[in-house]
């Protein structure tokens, strides 16, 4: 018998109207978001929360004053905790919920897992796709508040998951069944694919940040899997912020092209797992008034993936194949590999560190 403590980590976001302003300044003064030495990134940090702030409030608003992403990572913690009971019948196991940038924070997180006193801990970030500013960010976060603890527990880490079968299924058969739904209501109308994604800085990904590559691994399972021909569907990038480069192409110029075309668009979230703000307001508000306004003849979007049981069933398998792996990070995805070319490759970031 073990006890083992699962740690899920997400970004999170401000739970009230109040909390926009300090959630604003956390994301910003990470270094991995913000590559600028201090004070340097203190006073950009405070300039962009600044900045950004009343725009900010204005999108939580729209969702009741805060984000739901915490109350829908709860769903998914519970869940999964449920399956891994199940499965893990002999062992104590229990699921943790950690977040970057709001509440529950590490500290406080740590001080929770070092109460269970756990002989296993298993760090599972919810982003499928590694990049440094996401999936590093949070582990490295997690790791300066657990060592404070001096807890003996063995530490496994899985580092992503692009082309996860609980993630990829799900997704190309909610595809499938928009397609058969837009050829009943929309018979003949020319319509384009969007496998949308959260941006990143250009810069970021020159670096050796191999998030693009997980991206496009990940869209082309699930078109694959939805029987997509390679001219029905593109990728883009969405959530651009600040005059820099970000990853191209951008899905508000691609969403404006294709709809003057007055083509149709079904927009796949591929980079998110449940429902907040980039979702329920950019994705369902922002961009489809743009579409709709711009000429598009139908605007669909996806659901997340959230608790659906497929998804919870691939999560559990990670968490399985993370505890009897003889390896500190483990990747989810059968024979992925990132291409030499990514230097900032998790599991080789990993092995640089360890000599």
């Amino acid at each position: 018998m073990a006890r083992i403590a699962v740690i899920l980590f997400n970004l999170c976001g401000p739970d009230t109207q109040a909390a926009v302003s300090r959630f604003l300044y956390n994301l910003f003064s990470d270094k991995a978001i913000i590559q600028a030495p201090q004070p340097i990134r203190f006073l950009l940090a405070k300039f962009i929360t600044w900045r950004r702030q009343e725009k900010a409030k204005k999108i939580y608003a729209y969702l009741g004053g805060g984000s739901p992403i915490l109350a829908n990572t709860k769903k998914q913690a519970e869940a999964l905790e449920k399956k891994l009971r199940q499965r893990l019948s002999k062992d104590t196991v229990s699921v943790f919920i950690c977040m970057r940038y709001w509440h529950p924070l590490s500290k406080q997180v740590a001080k929770e897992v070092a109460q269970f006193n756990p002989d296993q801990i298993i760090a599972l970030p919810l982003y499928p796709q590694f990049s440094t500013t996401t999936t590093a960010s949070s582990l490295d976060d997690w790791q300066k508040k657990w060592k404070q603890h001096n807890h003996p527990a063995a530490q496994i880490s899985i580092c992503c998951y692009p082309q996860l079968t609980g993630f990829t299924e799900v997704m190309a058969q909610s595809l499938r069944k928009e397609m058969t739904s837009l050829d009943q209501d929309f018979s003949g109308v020319p319509y384009q694919i969007l496998f949308s994604a959260h941006g990143l800085p250009q810069k970021i990904v020159d670096q050796g940040d191999p998030y693009a590559v997980q991206i496009a691994a990940c869209a082309t399972a699930i078109a694959e899997k939805a029987g997509l021909n390679s001219n029905q569907w593109q990728i883009t990038y969405q959530s651009r912020v600040g005059p820099v480069l970000w990853l191209k192409p951008y899905s508000e110029e691609v969403i404006r092209k294709i709809s003057s075309q007055h083509q149709g668009l079904v927009i796949v979230p591929i980079s998110f797992v449940s429902e907040h703000s980039e979702t329920l307001v950019e994705l369902d508000i922002t961009y489809r008034n743009l579409a709709l306004e711009s000429g598009a003849a139908f605007y669909r979007r996806l659901p997340t993936v959230n608790e659906e049981a497929r998804f919870i069933q691939g999560l559990a398998d990670l968490v399985e194949q993370a505890i009897y792996s003889k390896t500190p990070i483990i990747t989810g995805s059968v024979g992925w590999h990132c291409p030499a070319s990514q230097s900032q490759c998790c599991q080789r970031t990993k092995l640089k560190r360890n000599g």
